[in-house]
């Protein structure tokens, strides 16, 4: 069996659904950060275990969301040896399920699993538009740990594999006031993370970001050389509507485009900010 971590803060709306699509397991684990609404309420009907941690700040996961899921890691008492993190605005697929528990019962010298995300807006899968459509999900939570105050990325001590099934993602399920309400803090944390990396002189290799074979690796340097671009939030649409054929997605590929692009323009105006003192 695997066990199932939910990420939580003020959840009630999505919670639910995500609750039911992980039924299957008996080893859920709700980690709230001391939600204000029903949210750990649901969480206890559904028979979920919770924990709760107080945040080191006003910002979201106490100011940086790795440390505060590495900590989820290394004290939750996680009934499996395996877990798979899921968000409340996520969905498992049946098949995800089925093909999960096959790959810890045949994994071998993996560790972790990488599993393909399908985003949503206006119920429009946004096929071409979304440009991360992996993600490591699925791993042995004492091999694992995450970095980067915000969106954080996973390091993995050992093999990684990937499956083929998927779980579905609906970021704007709350509307779109929450969503830029949400991303006008993630936007902070994002500024943060690249001055961060420019005063510590983060080192990246523009060979990794095109050849690496790994694929968090090759995402890692792609980012870090990313964020040394100039006209970002140009890039970010022209890359995401044009090249990647966002505007296959229709209205809502268009949206969602705009809406990052947006997001970008934030961070860069923000990182400025921080740059100037």
């Amino acid at each position: 069996m695997i066990s199932i971590l939910i990420l939580t803060k003020n959840e009630e709306h999505d919670l639910p659904g995500c609750l039911q699509s992980v039924s299957w397991s008996d080893d859920i684990h709700v980690f709230d950060s001391h939600s204000s609404d029903d949210t750990v309420a649901i969480a206890a009907r559904a028979g979920a275990h919770v924990t709760q941690r107080d945040y080191d700040n006003h910002l979201p996961f106490g100011g940086h969301e790795g440390e505060h899921r590495t900590w989820g890691l290394r004290n939750i008492p996680f009934k499996y040896p395996w877990i798979f993190v899921i968000d409340a605005d996520e969905r498992m697929t049946p098949e995800l399920a089925a093909e999960a528990g096959a790959a810890v019962a045949n994994a071998g010298e993996q560790v972790a699993f990488s599993v393909q995300r399908r985003d949503y807006l206006f119920n429009t899968w946004l096929k071409h538009a979304v440009p991360t459509p992996f993600n490591i999900r699925l791993f042995k939570p004492d091999r694992v740990c995450y970095e980067r105050f915000t969106n954080p990325a996973i390091k993995v001590d050992g093999e990684i594999g990937d499956l083929k099934a998927y779980f579905k993602h609906f970021p704007y399920s709350k509307g779109m006031s929450h969503w830029v309400s949400k991303h006008n803090n993630y936007s902070t944390l994002e500024a943060r993370q690249i001055v961060e990396n420019h005063k510590t002189a983060v080192r990246f290799s523009i060979v990794d970001a095109v050849f690496a074979r790994n694929r968090n690796v090759r995402r890692f340097n792609q980012k870090e050389l990313y964020y040394r671009l100039p006209c970002r939030p140009l890039v970010m649409f022209f890359g995401l509507y044009i090249l990647k054929g966002g505007f296959l997605d229709g209205r809502a590929g268009l949206v969602f485009v705009l809406l990052r692009s947006i997001y970008e323009y934030f961070i860069v105006l923000k990182q400025r900010e921080l740059e100037a003192g």
